[in-house]
């Protein structure tokens, strides 16, 4: 059966999420005065992504609240370079400084060049939606302001709302619904290998690896890479005329 809907992960697949955590950590610790704590930029960009890729695990398996997470990171990463203060940090506190990273952050959100153009071309032959490990309300106003939010309406499901994370088959498929249509009609696009593709072809999706980077990975059967979204309309309509 030809494929009528696309369901897209946000982050670093339609939204380049990296450049904008490494800008606004590089620019929050200028800021703060501790970028001097590390040997290089690079140093202090793989000691946040480590924090958060732990603390945000313990999110998506439902330990921690969206914002709980974030005082955790900022208590652990600022006891990483020993600026943590002796009476400790509380919540709000934690809180104030997570939020002014923030600001660096969003000041340097933007989506990827290529997916405004991708979107309307697909739009009016597929139904558009997402499936998006995070919380709705910041997916949400992350893609109103990139300007991408009007391609999906309210066909976006998250796993914070949504209760399981992928590669869980049931956020995949709460996406299908969304849409009005079964899973083998359904496209998925992600630029995670063992999260994205592999749990959309679990879930019967037609999965597509977005692999930027060009990594090398050789894909299983049914997982098929891209290398930008420019790649995905022809292929979708190309499939769709077989």
């Amino acid at each position: 059966m030809s494929i009528r809907g696309v369901l897209f992960d946000v982050d670093d697949t339609i939204f380049d999420y990296s450049t904008s955590e490494e800008v606004g950590l590089i620019g929050h610790l200028t800021a703060e005065g501790l970028l001097e704590s590390f040997p290089s930029h690079a140093d202090a960009v793989v000691v946040w992504r480590q924090i958060m890729e732990e603390e945000y695990a313990r999110c998506l398996a439902g330990e921690l609240t969206f914002e709980e997470q974030q005082v955790i990171r900022t208590r652990r990463f600022l006891a990483h370079i020993g600026r943590l203060p002796v009476a400790g940090l509380s919540d709000e506190e934690a809180t104030v400084w997570f939020e002014r990273y923030v600001e660096f952050r969003e000041a340097a959100w933007a989506a990827f060049p290529d997916a405004d153009p991708v979107l309307r071309k697909l739009a009016p032959a597929f139904r558009l939606g997402v499936v998006s490990n995070s919380s709705l309300t910041h997916q949400q106003r992350k893609l109103r302001m990139v300007g991408l939010l009007d391609h999906f309406g309210e066909a976006i499901v998250c796993s914070v709302e949504h209760g399981v994370a992928k590669p869980d088959p049931a956020i995949f498929l709460a996406g299908c619904d969304l849409l009005g249509l079964v899973p083998h009609e359904v496209a998925y696009v992600g630029d995670k290998y063992d999260i994205d593709a592999l749990g959309a072809r679990a879930a019967g999706l037609r999965a597509y690896w977005l692999d930027r980077a060009v990594t090398g990975t050789t894909p299983l059967d049914g997982v098929i890479v891209i290398r930008s979204l420019d790649e995905l309309p022809l292929d979708l309509l190309r499939a769709n005329r077989a």
